[in-house]
């Protein structure tokens, strides 16, 4: 019974439950006050953020000089890209259709809310053309995109110089590709220590968020968010479920049962980048991902994988174009989708108010007046979206090794 207690108590994702509960409920009782206990989570936040970046540009290198070499190394990449961009289109539709059957912005009182109408936003939408985004992810300067931690940039490089290394001759590619896979284990072995303070940084996390929520915003969106939840636990289980069972040889009840820790950490810290590399040792400890493909399909998912994200897009659109009474036609949901999932390539895997909800409100002509009324309690729909950002990540990672190892056997 010792022993059991004993693995019980040292078991992370228990410590991490544990603390999410102890967090929101030293929240509730404390309120605004639990603000405090802030700087332990941002500490905790700046120690992973602080080993990311080094660890995305280590794996993406290693792990593209290792499937550019392979002669899969085409439909790998080409694999991958469909899988996210695919799901996302099909996370938009989900959330549209579900906007329109439950209608989450009819019967808000306009009196109650119209205090918190803003113009602040209204310049804040632009997408940047298609140039104009191709030159933002070249980086000029490799070394100023790793300083300034822009992730695109790093990815693009990275990817490159991952498929130039491929390109050497054999004893001189081995010998590279072991240096930066050095690295990655020397910046896994870091993480692995970091985490050891995760309860403690979730327990700050979870009881700031928890007191410094705008519970009086919170009723007004409550339906609002009850369908965000239906939503992602559709896209989740339904269309990732159904992906692994079309594309995969790995049971369905398997890849939840394992992948909860990683969700756990993206439910606390609103950070795709923060939840990689605990992502990257589950699918290779857990479900057997060989560590090439982990370390090109995850960081690059982590970065434009964001399916979370545009059913939050496509729901605040519903939501607002009903609160100000406006009928969407074919012409603005076509908007919405081209925009919440080409918009979405490129969000940076960090917490924080997104700005694209802009782009996408304009895209279809819906007011961005009323957008303060969401980013009060933006860090709840922040953490959920994540969680189901991670999960979605896990799943190609799956999925892309499959094809991998099947390509390798023809």
């Amino acid at each position: 019974m010792k022993k059991g207690k004993k693995n019980l108590f040292k078991n992370l994702g228990f410590l991490i439950i544990l603390a999410m509960f102890l967090g929101i409920i030293v929240g509730l009782i404390m309120g605004k006050k639990a603000s405090m206990f802030s700087p332990l989570g941002d500490i905790f936040m700046q120690l992973i953020k602080m080993v990311v970046i080094p660890l995305v540009a280590c794996s993406i290198i290693s792990g593209a000089a290792s499937i550019g070499e392979s002669k899969s190394a085409g439909k790998i990449g080409i694999s991958t890209f469909v899988y996210y961009l695919s799901t996302t289109a099909v996370a938009v539709i989900i959330a549209l259709i579900l906007g329109e059957l439950t209608k989450p912005g009819i019967g808000i009182s306009m009196d109650a809310v119209k205090s918190m109408f803003s113009n602040e936003y209204a310049d804040k939408g632009t997408i940047p053309g298609f140039w104009e985004t191709i030159k933002g992810i070249i980086p000029q300067n490799p070394i100023k995109a790793l300083v300034d931690g822009n992730i695109l940039q790093i990815l693009f490089f990275s990817l490159f110089l991952g498929f130039g290394i491929s390109s050497l001759s054999k004893d001189t590619k081995e010998h590279v590709i072991k240096v930066f896979n050095g690295l990655t284990d020397a910046l896994v072995f870091v993480i692995t220590k970091i985490m050891y303070i995760a309860p403690i940084g979730v327990f700050a996390l979870m009881a700031d968020a928890t007191g410094t929520f705008g519970y009086k915003i919170l009723l007004l969106v409550v339906k609002l968010l009850v369908v965000y939840i239906v939503a992602l636990l559709i896209h989740a289980f339904g269309i990732y479920s159904l992906a692994l069972k079309l594309f995969s040889k790995i049971s369905i009840g398997k890849f939840f049962s394992k992948i909860y820790k990683a969700q756990l950490v993206a439910l606390s810290t609103a950070s795709s980048m923060a939840t990689l590399p605990i992502n990257m040792e589950i699918c290779e400890k857990e479900f057997g991902v060989s560590k090439e493909t982990t370390s090109f399909v995850l960081p690059l998912g982590a970065t434009i994988n964001m399916d979370g994200n545009s059913i939050y897009y496509a729901l605040a659109a519903c939501f607002f174009a009903q609160l100000f009474g406006i009928e969407l036609g074919m012409t603005q949901y076509l908007a919405i989708i081209f925009t919440a999932t080409i918009g979405s390539i490129g969000q940076a895997g960090v917490p924080g108010p997104s700005l694209l909800v802009v782009a996408v409100l304009l895209s279809a002509n819906i007011p961005v007046t009323g957008l303060p009324l969401l980013f009060g309690v933006d860090r709840l729909f922040d953490m959920l979206r994540t969680a189901v950002n991670i999960t979605g990540d896990a799943s190609c990672a799956v999925i892309v090794d499959g094809i991998r190892k099947s390509s390798a056997e023809a």
